[in-house]
Order: structure tokens, then sequence, then C-alpha cells
């Protein structure tokens, strides 16, 4: 029939769990459907508009060359929302698979920080678009980085995007009929470093924006680790990887062997996958602990005070 897939990938989560349980090297990317059942917006789609900015438009150099004052009320409200949020039981079954099989890698493109906190070995995650509680130096010339700033809000200027409101109310500053606060130059986030040479320079978060280059040495030691040797598995959660360099590892992997496994609610994503291949249409905080039992066992999730 017209429309249907010739050959499509495995749905069964008994062969899956078979085969994860017979594996040992695995690699993982995932994206910010991972993050989703916590509560954290993906910006992607016909949602993807912060006021009236397509959040994409705010993740660029010359976005906060031109406003950074409006760039940092923007990822202060993310600060703030991620910090608010919790690890769900997707975050916590990586977890558990990461000190289950030594071999395991994690790729996250998530900058939210959720992977840590549930305790996710950082020798077997990369975090591929930077961390949203990094600060730095805008300029580039200056090395200035606090790592894991869990300040909130980051200074009192940024306050109004720490506000919390009742779920039947808009705060203020998502509201685009409202204009944002005006913050002066000075008022927002200062480099020390900078400060102490004499000059004087923004701090920034530390992700990596659109025109920007990811780290080197970090897909360096990725793509050595791929090369190393084969790849059983391949968990591609919650992204379409769609942006490079995230979407070679797809093939990159199946090079080495791998057989993909998609887990994500969207039937599209499904999109290349053969019949030696899996998709799951589901979340990823409802499946993957099913997936992953034949090797974590039941997944407990400790209580999770913020």
């Amino acid at each position: 029939m017209p429309g249907r897939m010739r050959n499509p990938p495995s749905t069964s989560i008994a062969e899956f769990q078979k085969l994860l349980k017979a594996s040992n090297r695995v690699l993982a990317l995932c994206g910010a459907g991972l993050s989703a059942a916590s509560g954290l917006p993906t910006f992607r789609g016909a949602g993807g508009l912060w006021r009236n900015h397509q959040a994409t438009d705010l993740a660029t150099p010359d976005a906060f060359e031109d406003d950074p004052a409006l760039v940092w009320l923007f990822y202060s409200w993310r600060r703030h929302l991620a910090l608010k949020a919790k690890p769900n039981a997707g975050h916590y079954a990586l977890a558990e698979l990461a000190k289950k099989n030594k071999n395991f890698m994690c790729l996250t493109q998530n900058v939210d920080g959720l992977s840590p906190r549930a305790g996710h070995s950082p020798d077997m995650l990369r975090m591929l678009h930077g961390n949203l509680f990094d600060v730095k130096c805008f300029d580039e010339e200056c090395s200035y980085i606090e790592p894991n700033n869990l300040r909130d809000p980051l200074c009192p200027s940024l306050a109004p995007a720490s506000e919390d409101y009742p779920v039947d109310q808009t705060l203020p500053l998502l509201d685009p009929k409202k204009p944002t606060p005006q913050i002066k130059h000075e008022d927002l986030p200062q480099c020390p470093s900078c400060k102490s040479a004499g000059r004087t320079s923004l701090l920034r978060p530390g992700v990596v924006w659109f025109d920007e280059p990811l780290d080197e040495a970090m897909l360096d030691e990725v793509d050595a680790w791929v090369k190393k040797e084969p790849i059983d598995v391949m968990l591609v959660i919650g992204t379409a990887a769609a942006v490079w360099p995230a979407a070679g590892y797809t093939e990159k992997a199946r090079t080495k062997g791998a057989r993909i496994a998609v887990i994500n609610p969207d039937p599209n994503a499904q999109k290349g996958l053969t019949s030696n291949d899996f998709f799951f249409d589901a979340d990823a905080a409802e499946i993957l602990p099913e997936l992953f039992d034949g090797v974590i066992g039941k997944l407990e999730i400790p209580d999770q005070a913020n």
C-alpha cells in the first residue's frame, strides 16, 4: 500500500531487551524529548516562541551583541525552569545503564543539567551543546568560566525571569504585550577577570549558540570512542538528530555494526530505519525503564528534593 514502509523496524520490547542484555558497547544520543516529561519546553515547531521571538533567534552571538539584556532574560528564565524541574524516569534509567555498563557512552544535546542531577556519571556523559549553568566571558580572548553556577537569579536585574506565578496566570515577562524590563549594561553579569584587568566584558550562558562550533576536543574524544571497537546498539532518544554533528552519529554507529533504536513519539522519527532496527513510539520517561529492565532491573527513583 502507498505510504507504508516496506521493511518497518521492530517494535518488540522483548526483542530489544534481549539485544541490550547481550550488548557490550552502547551509544546514546539524547535530545529535548528526554526532558519533556520534566516539564521543560522543547522550542521546536509552532510552539517555539518566547514572547514574540523565535527562541532560536535569541541563541546566537549576534543576538547577544545586539540586545544582551533580552538574551539574558530568556536564558535566566530557562535556568529558573531547569532548576525547578526534576529529572524524570528516563534520566534515571540512562544513569543506571551507565552504572551497569561501563562501555556505555551518552551524548546529550540538552543543556538543562537534568542528566547529571540524575546521577549520570560525567565520565560517560558528553553535553554536546554546553550547560545552562556554566557562565563564561563573552570576550573570546578571555578564558574566564564559572562552572555550574546555580544562583537564581544570577544577578538582581534578572529577577523578573525567576518569578513564580500561579498556573492560571501569565508571568509578566512572558507576556509579549508588556515591555521587557529595561536593564542597564552595567547591571548585567560582568566578567570579574576582565574587570580586574581594567576591561569591561559581559558574562554569557555557557551554551553553544548557533554559528558557534562545538568543543573540538570533546568531538575528537567521541569520535575516538566510536572508532575504537564495534558498537552493538545506538539509542536515539527524543531527538530528530537533524543538527550536525549530532546528525552524523547514527550513521557512524551503523558503520560500526550498531542496530539503531529510536525512542520518539513522533512517527516521522522512524524515517531511515530498517527491519534490523527498532522504533518505539513512546515518551522516553515511560518506556526507557522497561527497555532497560533486563540490565538495570526495577528502576528505583530517589526522593527528588531540589
